[in-house]
């Protein structure tokens, strides 16, 4: 669904406390898009001399470098990696425990921070002086990455550690839709009141995450410290993709996680997530992650698959070694959140009297609230459902545009 900013009418003051360098870019036809990371000349003075450390996975790529080995190259002190979810090489599967270790290429610690600790601990973090974020996103709140980078920035904040941003674009840029996420909701799988397909790039969210006050969002009550202060200590940089804009098309160079193979895929993730909180399969553990559903009892349509263990990917696969009946949508357009798809399967279930939402608090933490499934039972269309949403929607439109780096 598109929204309209065209609607809005009022816009939220806000006093920005962080630097864009290049800011406002403008697309200028036939010219390379540079993502922040291949702008070394921009960020390169900032590192000199200092402790860094890297938040980054197999996506931090320049030109078919990795930034650790570009960055090494220059010279920069690299004291740790810290890897989140899927891991520093991107090979662990969704929900695996991501382990610390060292990198036998540079000999470099890596530091989980997927897991029981989701941010570096102060020990580590005042080793350092610089932490940088470079990981492909893909524009969706219950992506787990912009979660890990919460955490971080609140990490740097604590610590009094330079926050650095190198933008990438976001694939589903130009969708806003689904419902905001309410306090209740809150968890790794969304933390944020943003909603599903939130239209920002990683350095527009994080610039908004300091206006918004949001950084003592997860923090415990015994750590909870005054806001203003924590907004104050985060010295925060964005480094803007160059000749981006936000209805410029992007395809991914690099997965950005093992079961987000391609562009189909990741058109599709923000539709058909729903779907883990079900018994119904979306082809983990096959060739075609998010590109298929089906089951194996109530499943109905022209195509079957088996999935299998695939290590590194889909270790516990739904429906292992089940044969599930469904469609695929290798042929389809199917673009933003389309929620005629997990109706309709829902629908099917409801007709076989066989349990839909196998995991309600999952599916209400992945919606960001309980409105989505209760109105489902209920019996509302989707064109019912998503009205509910356009409030919370067009005030968020509202409050984003002032961290908006990108016309």
């Amino acid at each position: 669904m598109w929204i309209r900013t065209s609607l809005i009418s009022v816009i939220l003051p806000v006093v920005l406390s962080f630097s864009v360098l290049a800011k406002n870019i403008q697309n200028t036809p036939n010219q390379e898009l540079l993502v922040g990371a291949a702008q070394v000349e921009k960020y390169l003075p900032l590192l000199k001399n200092k402790a860094v450390g890297l938040v980054v996975n197999q996506t931090s790529q320049v030109n078919d470098q990795h930034i650790v080995d570009l960055l090494l190259s220059h010279g920069v002190n690299i004291k740790y990696i810290f890897a989140p979810e899927h891991g520093f090489r991107g090979d662990y599967g969704a929900g695996e425990k991501v382990s610390s270790t060292t990198d036998p290429k540079t000999g470099i610690d890596i530091i989980s921070i997927y897991g029981k600790n989701k941010k570096p601990s102060p020990d580590i973090m005042n080793a350092l002086d610089v932490l940088i974020f470079d990981i492909q996103d893909v524009g969706t709140r219950f992506y787990t990455y912009i979660s890990s980078m919460h955490y971080v920035m609140q990490a740097a904040a604590e610590s009094d550690v330079k926050f650095i941003v190198l933008d990438r674009p976001n694939p589903n840029i130009m969708y806003i839709d689904g419902p905001i996420l309410e306090d209740e909701f809150r968890s790794f799988v969304g933390m944020h009141p943003i909603p599903v397909l939130h239209g920002l790039t990683v350095g527009e969210l994080a610039q908004m995450i300091i206006g918004e006050k949001w950084l003592t969002i997860g923090l415990e009550t015994s750590e909870q410290k005054d806001t203003t202060s924590l907004m104050d200590n985060l010295d925060l940089t964005v480094i803007p993709v160059v000749n981006y804009t936000r209805t410029t098309s992007y395809s991914l160079p690099v997965p950005p996680s093992p079961n987000l193979p391609n562009d189909l895929a990741i058109s599709l993730y923000p539709s058909l997530c729903f779907f883990e909180a079900t018994p119904v399969s979306i082809g983990r553990g096959t060739d075609f992650p998010f590109q298929v559903v089906g089951h194996d009892v109530v499943g109905k349509g022209d195509f079957q698959f088996s999935p299998r263990v695939i290590p590194n990917a889909a270790p516990y696969p739904k429906l292992e070694n089940k044969v599930a009946i469904g469609e695929a949508f290798n042929d389809s357009n199917i673009h933003g959140l389309e929620l005629s798809i997990f109706l309709n399967w829902y629908q099917m279930f409801k007709a076989a009297d066989v349990e839909f939402f196998e995991r309600p608090g999952f599916m209400d933490k992945l919606a960001g609230t309980d409105k989505v499934r209760k109105s489902i039972l209920a019996g509302q269309t989707a064109e019912q459902i998503k009205e509910q949403w356009q409030p919370g929607l067009q005030n968020y439109l509202a409050k984003r545009k002032p961290y908006l780096i990108y016309q």
